[in-house]
């Protein structure tokens, strides 16, 4: 039967993965690397790299898996995404039942942990419950931005006895979570934190791991034009960007 793994590969430092996902990955027959376009090829890259690293018998093969854009914004933003995924999981069931083989194994790259707001695994289950293609899948859990962010600024994600939140930019902004402690950030392009009132704490990160890595902390009303502009500078110079960070009301 096919088998496919879910590979977390951390968020962007090699040595980040584990000695699981480096034993999931050297089972691997065939690849399915996302393309996404030439502004995230650096992402794709990364990935081959991690294969070449630590993949022993090298006679695995890619197959690069073409992307569609999400349409564009509307008032019903679950119903896009929905419309957005299925056009994914019909590229994913037709590469599936055309490139892998009855007894062979596919990988897919999961960039941080594919269970932490990355939709691959729910992608490949709605394809597995479909039953169109038999395969059986394994998850591989990854170092995420979450872990990566606390450990590069050296702090931890709660305070002694509080809670941790997760959460999106476009939650952040709809409303700040009265019952949390600590907030951490993801997928926040229109950088919600500017639009905050009172005093905060925030730990930013982008790029986490990789040698583009940039870090800023402090007060939010001291820090907050900075990571905005640093923010933008990057993500034009590199042509994308991945950041997150951890948020909380100082303490008095």
């Amino acid at each position: 039967m096919r088998k496919i793994f879910l590979i977390g590969i951390g968020a962007g430092n090699p040595d980040y993965l584990t000695i699981q996902a480096i034993n999931a990955l050297n089972k691997v027959d065939v690849f399915f690397i996302p393309d996404k376009g030439a502004e995230k090829a650096a992402l794709q890259k990364l990935r081959t790299e991690l294969c070449a690293r630590f993949i022993e018998d090298k006679s695995y093969r890619f197959v690069e898996v073409a992307v569609p854009k999400r349409a564009e914004e509307t008032c019903d933003y679950k119903a896009n995404v929905a419309e957005w995924h299925a056009k994914i999981e019909a590229n994913y069931t037709r590469l599936l039942r055309e490139e892998l083989g009855e007894d062979e194994c596919a990988g897919f790259l999961v960039w941080g942990d594919p269970t932490i707001y990355d939709s691959t695994l729910r992608i490949i289950e709605s394809i597995h419950a479909a039953a169109d293609v038999a395969f059986d899948y394994e998850v591989i859990p990854g170092i995420s931005a979450v872990q990566a962010l606390a450990a590069r600024h050296r702090v931890p994600l709660n305070r002694i006895g509080e809670s941790i939140h997760i959460t999106t930019g476009r939650k952040l902004a709809a409303n700040y979570p009265s019952d949390a402690d600590s907030v951490v950030v993801m997928l926040d392009g229109a950088q919600a934190f500017k639009g905050l009132a009172g005093d905060f704490e925030i730990y930013w990160g982008a790029y986490l791991g990789t040698p583009d890595e940039v870090l800023i902390s402090g007060c939010l009303s001291e820090v907050a034009d900075e990571i905005a502009a640093v923010r933008a500078e990057r993500r034009q110079r590199n042509g994308w960007i991945m950041d997150s960070y951890l948020i909380r009301k100082i303490e008095k």
